[in-house]
């Protein structure tokens, strides 16, 4: 009876162990933080999935619907892919409490619009796949609350409006590319278009779209083709429009400029014509200096930096003691803090020439590592623990020690025997105090031959 009262509490505390852990689906997979329940042929999410989740992996299988709060009980989902299913829609909050989302796929799906509400609340969101859907309309404002968003492919869908004008420098500050290609574009806004952030027409691509050829069309192509975009020179020959008349013909217009000879060429386009890249690891409290050279120089130039913890800086409306900008565009860091870590932009401007050119440094701040025993102190200390073993080692050796010494040895006759011969069996080799101090290592292995011939004495 006492044995089971006292394995009574020992049985609940298993049972509320137990029923506290997270189970992985049966048809998934879980691995550490990554749970995997692709190609399962899932037409609904699964009950329960653990909440310590980083990555999540439901692609390739039916699923055609996300309600609302789908993953609201997975706060530290980095990576959601849902590419190869049949989603049509999504519903409301269906991202709720996921604000740490960084990269999602709905890539290959059957998403008809792009709802305003759609990504509501993934202010973390780099990276978005949708690419291969049925994409016809993009609403105004769907892109707006992502301001980390990096990169964004609307490719191999069916748009023929997109909303420039709601990509703005402030509400996405760090978009670099927004794929377009392969869609039902026939005309541009392009006065949007013009007046989009220079690092997204920089990532810009519209190529394998059916374009009508126009002078508008062909001023803005020639003068990212004279800036080197890589958008127009890693997709050259798909770049072609339309040429209206008897017979519809679509030419490639970088390659057959005659057609436009007849065009007014605008002034170039005050946008960035470089961006010098670079990054930067420093450690926290640690003065940070960073540079916004470019191809513009000149006394004229004025500078502008977004930083992703204080927004804008320019020297006329920002007063900070703990940031400095310096008339050169630097920018000075006085002590670094981990929250400090980022994207940083400059924007230098030739206002004369109305030209604009930017730098992007990626700033990382990393604690200091705490003190430790690094391999030298541990090797010093190694050495000294050494010095100290073997001092012991020869200053408290047995034959030395002052139990052979003590009274108790005169119980042993020693008077039949004479002074050498004791000493003969004692200590073969005698060894003297200069002989100790003046050669350690002999008399470290006399030391040890002692203790194989010495007979030990029983009060030792």
């Amino acid at each position: 009876m006492t044995s089971a009262l006292c394995l009574s509490p020992l049985l609940v505390v298993l049972c509320l162990l137990c029923c506290s852990e997270e189970a992985c689906p049966s048809m998934c997979l879980c691995v550490s933080d990554t749970i995997s329940c692709s190609s399962t042929y899932l037409t609904k999410l699964p009950h329960s999935l653990p909440t310590f989740s980083v990555t999540l992996d439901l692609s390739h299988n039916r699923l055609s619907w996300l309600g609302p709060s789908s993953f609201s009980k997975m706060p530290k989902l980095q990576n959601l892919r849902l590419a190869n299913n049949q989603i049509s829609t999504l519903g409301y909050t269906v991202f709720h409490n996921t604000s740490g989302l960084r990269h999602l796929d709905l890539s290959s799906n059957k998403l008809h619009v792009v709802e305003q509400h759609y990504f509501h609340g993934l202010w973390r969101l780099e990276e978005l796949l949708l690419y291969n859907n049925k994409i016809t309309q993009v609403e105004a404002g769907s892109l707006s609350g992502l301001s980390s968003l990096k990169k964004v492919y609307f490719s191999l869908n069916q748009i023929t409006n997109f909303p420039f004008f709601s990509i703005l420098d402030h509400s996405n500050p760090f978009l670099t590319m927004l794929d377009l290609s392969s869609n039902r574009m026939t005309t541009l806004p392009w006065e949007d278009v013009k007046a989009l952030p220079g690092l997204v027409q920089r990532g810009l691509y519209l190529h394998n779209n059916s374009l009508i050829c126009e002078c508008s069309m062909y001023n803005v192509f020639l003068h990212w083709e004279m800036r080197g975009y890589n958008s127009l020179k890693d997709f050259f020959d798909e770049h072609k429009c339309t040429i209206y008349g008897e017979h519809r013909v679509s030419i490639r217009f970088l390659q057959h400029s005659r057609f436009f000879h007849n065009c007014t060429m605008e002034k170039a386009v005050s946008q960035p014509v470089t961006v010098l890249l670079s990054s930067v690891l420093v450690l926290e409290g640690e003065q940070v200096r960073l540079d916004c050279l470019t191809s513009l120089s000149g006394r004229n130039l004025s500078f502008m930096w977004l930083s992703p913890v204080n927004g804008y800086i320019t020297q006329a409306n920002f007063n900070d003691t703990l940031i400095s900008l310096l008339p050169n565009g630097t920018l000075e860091i006085h002590a670094a803090k981990v929250n400090d870590s980022g994207l940083y932009v400059c924007t230098a401007v030739d206002i004369k020439q109305a030209l604009n050119a930017t730098r992007e440094v990626n700033v990382t701040v990393v604690l200091a590592a705490p003190e430790s025993f690094s391999t030298g102190y541990t090797t010093l200390l190694g050495c000294a623990v050494t010095m100290v073993v073997i001092l012991l080692y020869l200053y408290l050796t047995p034959c030395q020690c002052g139990c052979c010494k003590q009274p108790k040895q005169q119980l042993i006759p020693v008077a039949t025997y004479e002074t050498s011969t004791l000493s003969s069996v004692v200590s073969p080799s005698p060894i003297t105090h200069r002989d100790i101090s003046t050669n350690k290592q002999l008399a470290f292995m006399e030391a040890m031959a002692d203790d194989d011939e010495t007979e030990w004495m029983p009060g030792c």
